[in-house]
């Protein structure tokens, strides 16, 4: 039996922020599974920076979108049938299923996930994705370390707030930036040692305020200033850590670069970039270290849920950027 399908699919490459121009939402027929084959319905899908990048048609660690296909995007969700030997009706799942009510898939770079350890949204949150991302660039390209000062960029983000959260359980000391009193407090909660607010502006002063003795790794998921701000206020040895730069992903031209680079000479530091992809082989160790903490109270994973379905997507996108979300944002696909 087919299934009707919502999808969103790219129409054109956006200028700047997405609008309605940038997006078709269509209908499609979805058939049973073949041979090797599963049919998900999917509950959550994942919003994430990465996202616009996909949409620009550029060199980058992976393909673009390609114009009219469906949007690529992480999702979970639960296998409705099967004909794989390897996944059950039933099993719950996550994948990059993309923006779509129900997808087909031959079971390539799909996951059982145990919603009795965690929910299924915290599967695409603290133990999908970027939580990942904020295990691997803490740990192998920030090289943490016990005592460490740590400064942490969109630190009431999905990565940001798993990085800060990492960091304080392994003994550092953790410096958080966000916008806005509510995240500020928030932060606070979850036992940052110093908050900065970054509409407060003056970022420079704020983190030579918060680190007078300078910072050993900045985790920079924002770019900008800010970047500049922590090049600034390095300690000797220092690790830059660049997971990504959001502040500047819709700008229209190129933004400056930084223009504090020869603190890496005079401080002897690194400034590296990574792509969380490269550590897939890894990412068990990680569930299992983030999963522990979590059962031990010691990391608080969070999930902002938009509702809406498909047709939600192109608004949902957005709030990414306007900083609606808390810890992870998410949009939820299926309704009841």
């Amino acid at each position: 039996m087919s299934r009707t399908s919502q999808e969103i699919r790219l129409a054109a490459r956006p200028q700047g922020r997405p609008d309605s121009s940038t997006w078709d939402l269509t209908s499609t027929e979805i058939p049973d599974p073949g041979p090797g084959q599963i049919l998900v319905r999917v509950d959550l899908i994942s919003l994430d920076p990465a996202m616009r990048g996909w949409l620009n048609d550029v060199r980058s660690y992976i393909p673009p979108v390609g114009i009219g296909d469906v949007m690529r995007a992480l999702g979970a969700g639960e296998v409705i049938a099967s004909e794989h030997p390897d996944f059950a009706v039933g099993d719950r799942v996550t994948g990059s299923f993309g923006v779509c009510e129900y997808a087909l898939s031959d079971g390539k770079g799909v996951d059982r996930i145990d919603t009795d350890i965690a929910p299924m949204g915290t599967w695409l949150g603290a133990l999908g994705m970027p939580g990942m991302t904020a295990y691997f660039g803490l740990h192998d390209v920030g090289r943490l370390r016990a005592g460490d000062t740590v400064l942490v960029s969109a630190a009431a983000g999905a990565v940001g707030s798993t990085v800060a959260q990492l960091a304080k359980a392994k003994g550092a000391r953790v410096i958080g930036v966000a916008g806005g009193p509510d995240k500020v407090s928030w932060l606070r909660e979850l036992g940052l040692d110093e908050v900065i607010d970054r509409r407060e502006g003056d970022l420079l002063r704020q983190v030579r305020n918060a680190a007078p003795d300078g910072i050993d790794i900045y985790f920079d998921n924002v770019g900008g200033e800010l970047l500049d701000a922590a090049l600034a206020n390095l300690r000797r040895g220092a690790r830059v850590v660049l997971c990504g730069a959001v502040s500047t992903y819709n700008d229209e031209t190129l933004a400056d670069g930084p223009r504090r680079y020869m603190s890496l000479l005079v401080f002897r530091a690194t400034m590296q970039g990574f792509v969380v992809f490269d550590y897939a082989d890894r990412y068990a160790e990680a569930v299992a270290e983030i999963s522990e903490l979590i059962a031990e109270g010691r990391l608080v994973a969070t999930e902002t849920i938009l509702e809406g379905g498909v047709p939600a997507f192109p608004d949902a996108l957005l709030g990414l950027f306007d900083g609606v979300n808390t810890g992870k944002l998410l949009l939820r696909i299926r309704k009841g």
